[in-house]
């Protein structure tokens, strides 16, 4: 079949050309397995007799954003500093990405991160803009993008699955959404299950928990990466990949990029989203839980799902309970 870009995937293109995008398929080399288990799911993992979900609880009431922030927080930090800086996709349509109009980038994601900034510096007047810094990064790097000791940023919203290994590194939030992970494939495929796409090549995210779990799911399958979601949605369309594999949240927004392409109904994966942010800052991951109860309850989070992911995943669900119980690490 022969595909052509359509204009939003074509206008992000261009828009990402010069970042972070790496439009090259990247081979991974399947590792044939005389049984395949199904990929564990975050909210299964023990992490050293915590549960890969469980955060820190907050302290109490959110402090008032039209006075200071608590002495020697970080949101003190970032109030001083004058902006949130957030690690941010401008790719993954709905999400995070860039709207080719504007040049804002926008989405589900990016309003988690407004609630964050107008916690610290209250809700900004009708037509200014929130005091944060969106710095666009690639799904390798949202860990070390917190982990930099020279310029690294207070949070990242990119889509990111909680689990125990990535726990090592960084500490999360309570999970704000629950996604899963399906497969996009070509709209005239008989393709049911990814037990149908045995010896085709298909594409997922470089770091992603998407990769791992694709791999684990039929090791048959021959996996490339790109570094953006836009990345591996550009290789299809070239018809490098026979198909995509991610969270249903990213391969929706693929599915409204292009007529030709259609999203399988199985899916393998629970995909539990959790706002990174460093180790060294636990009282803000406290502070952050907060805004999310706060959200949640408000009706912040609805609106949000309502006017960018209703439309390809269908009414709202109730927004993840959060759990805590996570003990602060020794700094």
């Amino acid at each position: 079949m022969k595909k052509l870009i359509p204009l939003a995937a074509a206008t992000a293109l261009l828009l990402t050309a010069c970042g972070n995008g790496n439009y090259t398929a990247t081979q991974i080399p399947a590792k044939p397995s005389p049984s395949v288990a199904p990929a564990a799911t975050p909210a299964q993992e023990n992490c050293k007799g915590i549960d890969a979900l469980a955060s820190f609880k907050p302290d109490g009431p959110l402090p008032d954003p039209t006075g200071p922030m608590p002495a020697g927080t970080w949101m003190e930090t970032i109030k001083k500093r004058g902006r949130l800086i957030a690690g941010v996709s401008a790719d993954s349509y709905n999400l995070g990405y860039r709207d080719p109009i504007t040049g804002q980038i926008q989405g589900f994601d990016i309003d988690m991160i407004y609630a964050v900034a107008d916690a610290i510096f209250g809700k900004p007047a009708t037509g200014q803009p929130h005091k944060v810094e969106l710095r666009v990064i690639s799904s390798p790097a949202r860990i070390p993008s917190l982990r930099d000791t020279k310029n690294p940023v207070d949070i990242v919203a990119r889509n990111m699955t909680i689990n125990c290994a990535r726990w090592e590194q960084i500490a999360f939030s309570a999970e704000y959404y629950r996604s899963g992970q399906k497969t996009l494939v070509q709209l005239d495929s008989k393709a049911e299950t990814a037990d149908d796409l045995s010896d085709q090549t298909i594409c997922a995210p470089a770091g992603s928990t998407s990769l791992d779990n694709l791999k684990k799911r039929n090791p048959k399958i021959k996996p490339i990466t790109a570094d953006t979601d836009t990345g591996c949605l550009v290789l299809f369309q070239q018809g490098k990949a026979q198909g995509i594999s991610g969270d249903d949240t990213v391969l929706a927004g693929d599915v409204a990029q292009d007529p030709y392409a259609k999203v399988l109904k199985e899916r393998f994966s629970e995909e539990p989203y959790g706002l990174g942010i460093s180790l060294l800052h636990p009282e803000f991951v406290k502070f952050v839980n907060g805004v999310l109860e706060q959200i949640k309850v408000n009706g912040y989070w609805k609106a949000s799902y309502d006017r960018w992911l209703e439309p390809a995943l269908g009414k709202a669900p109730v927004p993840p309970t959060p759990l805590y119980g996570r003990p602060i690490p020794p700094q």
